[in-house]
């Protein structure tokens, strides 16, 4: 997945306490105070102070995006739950050519609370479900507060179906709380409803996507997020309870909210390394808030690279991706149990050992290489390409080797052993590449870059490095001298035959 980028959103004036509830009112020593000030004071006096306007609004905008590189995630629950945040139709608004809203579960009710609709992304149709939150307290109260009850989860049901029959891929958009959990709601099957949707989507033979664009609240949001691919926005959450209530259940008291947040791991980069999350879309500095329409397009490109992906797959393979995407989730493999005694002598995996070369070694191999490489030359006959070969492939293995014995004694081994075992988890293909194992990764090359130098063996590995440049560049001159001689024995060839010659001395 890619590195995150930002959009270049102009500052609008929203304050970082305001984006995340938590924080200062100014962002690292860059109060918006002084901005306004700045900004009254030209507008009074009539003075141009447009390029300290300009200086303050830069310094305030890397500020920010400094700042939202290291949330907390009680931090970025604020954000998902901000109530500026793109909502499903927003979004949806901004990436259909054209949408055409669905009604009803045909037993008589229209949950609000969760809307349905068919529309067209660059021509392509597709079936879009999403929970629906309000603006205001008059929005949300309309809407239930983003929570569904059982009419809404089967009105979603019918539009699967729907989709199912047409063969129209599915699109849902997450952001809820939660499932609504009133008397009547429990009256009328919420947990039947909920299970249902389980089910009925692990049989469905068009592609699924889901994106959750803020809260995704228990089984209320998975019910309609049983998909091939999971993705989240940067800011989004996923979780099994709310922070207040796991901290309220566990600590006593909703005050450890910010604890029980970190422990719950319901981030979007926490979730890429559990596997549960597929993606990660960014978002601007400040939210998608700050940039709805950004956000929007950055969604529209997901789907349409994740949906290229998927309707590649026929049906079954289809169905198997979705069911082994959820099999995989939590597993573990228990081993039979071994006697501790017979473990302490049992035989240790024997490791391959690379023979390590001399310097004068390497040196009297090279020069012999040289030596067989001019008299190719003087003598017009093949160049020794096998020797050249083998040679670059015992370099690079030792190499190798040194790069391996250096690391180790800079104490790297166990940090790198670590960033493999999490780059082999991410899908290379996948554009949305986790944002914080590109971070670890930048940041070990540079240490290594910076302590190479002082590993012991670092002599011996540059010497490596340079020899196995050298006999790299040998044996491409000596491919082109092949070449050449190839070249000049076809054209012999050809300038021999009688009719050339005839035309030649005519």
């Amino acid at each position: 997945m890619a590195s995150i980028s930002y959009s270049p959103a102009a500052f609008d004036g929203t304050s970082a306490s305001d984006l995340l509830r938590s924080s200062s009112s100014s962002v690292t020593g860059i109060p918006l105070k002084t901005l306004g000030k700045v900004r009254k004071m030209a507008n009074e006096t009539g003075l141009d102070f447009s390029d300290q306007i300009i200086s303050l609004e830069n310094k305030y905008q890397q500020a920010l995006k400094e700042l939202y590189l290291h949330l907390t995630p009680i931090q970025r629950v604020n954000i998902a739950r901000h109530p500026n945040r793109p909502t499903f139709l927003d979004h949806v608004f901004n990436i259909t050519d054209k949408f055409v809203e669905l009604h009803g579960d045909r037993a008589g009710y229209d949950d609000p609370a969760i809307v349905t609709g068919i529309g067209t992304i660059d021509g392509r149709r597709y079936m879009f479900i999403g929970q629906q939150k309000g603006r205001n307290t008059k929005e949300n109260i309309q809407r239930n507060f983003g929570m569904p009850t059982p009419h809404g989860y089967r009105k979603a049901l019918r539009m699967m179906y729907y989709a199912d029959h047409h063969g129209f891929p599915i699109v849902t958009f997450i952001d809820t709380p939660g499932a609504y959990a009133d008397l009547k709601s429990e009256e009328l099957g919420q947990g039947e409803a909920i299970a249902h949707n389980l089910r009925t989507m692990f049989g469905l033979k068009v592609p699924i996507v889901s994106i959750v664009i803020g809260e995704g609240g228990s089984g209320g949001a998975l019910a309609i997020g049983c998909a091939n691919k999971l993705l989240m926005l940067e800011n989004a959450v996923f979780y099994v309870a709310s922070p207040e209530a796991c901290a309220a259940i566990l600590w006593k008291s909703a005050k450890a909210s910010p604890k029980a947040a970190e422990k719950l791991r319901i981030t979007a980069p926490e979730l890429c390394k559990l596997q549960i999350c597929d993606g990660i879309i960014p978002e601007p500095p400040g939210g998608a808030h700050a940039g709805a329409t950004w956000t929007s397009q950055e969604i529209k490109a997901a789907i349409n690279e994740t949906m290229d992906e998927l309707t590649a797959m026929d049906t079954e393979e289809l169905l198997k991706h979705r069911m082994h995407k959820f099999r995989k989730l939590g597993g573990f493999q228990e081993g039979v149990p071994i006697d501790p005694k017979k473990k302490v002598n049992m035989k240790k995996k024997e490791e391959k050992t690379v023979p390590r070369s001399s310097k004068a070694e390497l040196e009297g191999e090279i020069e012999k290489l040289k030596q067989q490489i001019l008299k190719a030359k003087e003598s017009s006959t093949k160049p020794p390409e096998v020797a050249l070969k083998n040679m670059i492939e015992k370099l690079k293995e030792e190499a190798y080797h040194e790069y391996s014995e250096a690391i180790r004694a800079m104490g790297l081994k166990d940090r790198l052993e670590m960033l493999r075992e999490e780059v082999s988890k991410v899908n290379s293909k996948d554009r949305l590449m986790n944002p914080v194992l590109m971070d670890k990764i930048e940041k070990l090359k540079h240490e290594l870059n910076q302590s190479l130098s002082a590993a012991p063996n670092y002599t011996i590995l540059k010497y490596k490095l340079d020899m196995l440049k050298e006999v790299s560049t040998a044996k491409s001159l000596s491919k082109a001298a092949t070449m050449k001689q190839e070249v000049n024995k076809k054209l012999s060839e050809i300038m021999g035959r009688p009719e050339i010659k005839e035309k030649l001395e005519h």
